[in-house]
């Protein structure tokens, strides 16, 4: 495949008149290596559902915490098997573990932003890493209308602190959107989902929001900042020089 040297905003603009399984099926074509990470959300179902249905080669993995949901943990299953894709788990080290109780208490995080934090980093920060080594491109489901946070997310980003290019074929789309689809092609979500949970994640961490509060204020709800994150999207550099394949190739 030929390439050319086009910047992150260029691959963008490639990508914005695209559907979702357009999206994706032209990121499977970028050299290396292409990892979806999956929360199991319904902004991350219905990827997966398109890169089944595309037949897009991405591989697909999921951070197990330990601290899931059951439901969380049961789609997993339920996913691999209705569209026959493998989602290969990450979890914490158990060594981690146990420093984090000795330090601040099983669930500290509710003392202090500091053990919340801690807390993230190695139930999720850390595999992450791990997930992403030898990885050229990195897919999430991340979207604007998540929360202020992500306001300025893009379709594709290169993200500073871990050195990789960045897609998120959702980002430009709304909530409303992204459910039409998961009905239109029956992606099974998680029913807390239907119990007012929009943003899952640990079960600890995570409430189910009250009428009119954004979608993801019912993680970490008893901390007062309201740009709060796990620090797995950091918000991204100025944009910067990747190797892309060019357009040409991408539509062919």
């Amino acid at each position: 495949m030929n390439t050319a040297t086009v910047d992150d905003s260029n691959f963008a603009t490639f990508l914005q008149p695209l559907d979702l399984e357009g999206r994706v099926l032209a990121v499977s074509r970028l050299p290396g290596r292409k990892l979806f990470t999956t929360s199991l959300g319904i902004e991350d179902q219905v990827i997966t559902a398109a890169i089944a249905r595309s037949g897009a080669a991405i591989e697909l993995a999921t951070l197990e915490t330990g601290r899931l949901f059951p439901e969380t943990l049961e789609l997993i299953d339920v996913t691999q098997t209705r569209y026959g894709l493998t989602i290969e788990r990450f979890r914490p080290q158990d060594s981690e573990a146990i420093q984090y109780a000795a330090a601040y208490g099983v669930n500290g995080f509710y003392d202090s932003v500091e053990a919340r934090h801690a807390c993230c980093q190695f139930r999720k920060l850390a595999p992450l890493s791990r997930a992403l080594q030898g990885v050229s491109v990195w897919i999430t489901g991340v979207r604007r209308g998540q929360s202020g946070a992500r306001a300025d997310a893009q379709l594709c980003e290169f993200d500073e602190a871990r050195g990789i290019l960045k897609i998120n074929p959702l980002a430009d789309a709304d909530l409303e959107i992204v459910q039409r689809y998961a009905t239109q092609h029956e992606v099974p979500l998680n029913p807390l989902h239907a119990r007012g949970y929009p943003s899952i994640g640990c079960e600890p961490c995570t409430r189910a929001i009250k009428p009119g509060e954004p979608e993801r204020a019912g993680r970490w709800w008893w901390e007062q900042d309201l740009t709060r994150e796990c620090g797995l999207h950091v918000k991204p550099g100025t944009s910067r020089v990747v190797q892309h394949p060019s357009s040409q190739a991408l539509s062919s």
